[in-house]
């Protein structure tokens, strides 16, 4: 099963030639989950996330205002199969950041394998603001635990390991990360619903993986160095071997046309599809 996630900039930069380069780009990856940040709408415009689902011929759960309308903002999730579930967490406020409020999106989707969770997020952005991406992951892990329940979400089957990605804004050795893949106390640990993930680029990435440089030229003159902050992630314990990552890339880094997609590069992982080994450790229920 091939995973990406990508945080496609949003309308900044020449946005309108952008669109052309981004659709292109995630033609060629042909993944199966498609996870997005910075997605726009509007009235003149569009659904960014529903043109893309278009191209793809995929389905699509994006955010939503409380009307139901797409929210100007999103994130969202494009899946090669039909979506069965879907939910929208609204993440703690963050009073420094103008941009709407920040959210996360969970789909359950049926592969053919059985109900997949898949999920994703884009963190505050600030330089210094680790202590409030901790209590928004710390808020979206106990949504995690809470909502990924075999009554809820599995109709008597059982559940996939979830997929997780988007952009941390963090780096892999920050607190916030280290908290996600078991280096440190866990997420949800205090009420009982922690939840740990293994972190695709560092089980089989090659190299340092930096998602955000210099090298973009959408990015050229920015004041931060170069860093990995876009991530996938399975959630762990997993039934052996169904979830693992087997490979990890890059993408969305070379033009199309002359245009590079978006300031941040996309992380494309492909995870292990075979059933799970009858003698492995079983999923929590």
């Amino acid at each position: 099963m091939r995973v990406v996630t990508w945080n496609l900039w949003w309308r900044f930069g020449p946005w309108r030639e952008r669109q052309p380069a981004i659709a292109a780009e995630l033609e060629a990856i042909d993944a199966d989950l498609v996870l997005l940040q910075e997605v726009w709408a509007d009235a003149v415009d569009g659904d960014q996330a529903q043109i893309l689902a278009d191209r793809l011929g995929f389905h699509v759960v994006r955010t939503r205002g409380d009307g139901g309308e797409p929210a100007p903002f999103a994130n969202a999730i494009l899946s090669r199969w039909p979506v069965r579930a879907s939910f929208q967490l609204e993440l703690p406020p963050h009073s420094t950041d103008r941009r709407p409020g920040r959210s996360a999106v969970l789909a359950v989707v049926d592969h053919p394998d059985g109900p997949q969770p898949v999920a994703t997020t884009h963190l505050d952005w600030r330089y210094d603001a680790s202590g409030r991406r901790q209590t928004q992951l710390d808020a979206i892990v106990t949504w995690f635990a809470s909502t990924l329940t075999p009554e809820l979400v599995g109709r008597g089957e059982p559940v996939r390991p979830l997929i997780f990605g988007g952009d941390l804004n963090a780096v892999p050795e920050s607190d916030e990360v280290r908290r996600l893949v078991g280096a440190s106390v866990p997420y949800g640990a205090e009420g009982g619903r922690s939840m740990v993930f293994t972190d695709a680029w560092a089980a089989c990435g090659d190299g340092e993986g930096h998602t955000w440089t210099r090298d973009n030229p959408h990015s050229a003159d920015a004041q931060w160095p170069r860093r990995r902050l876009d991530y996938l992630f399975s959630a762990w314990p997993r039934p052996k071997p169904t979830g693992n990552p087997i490979a990890c890339r890059l993408g969305g880094l070379q033009p199309h046309d002359g245009v590079v997609p978006s300031d941040h590069a996309a992380v494309i992982a492909e995870f292990d599809d075979r059933p799970a080994d009858p003698a492995s450790r079983p999923l929590p229920s």
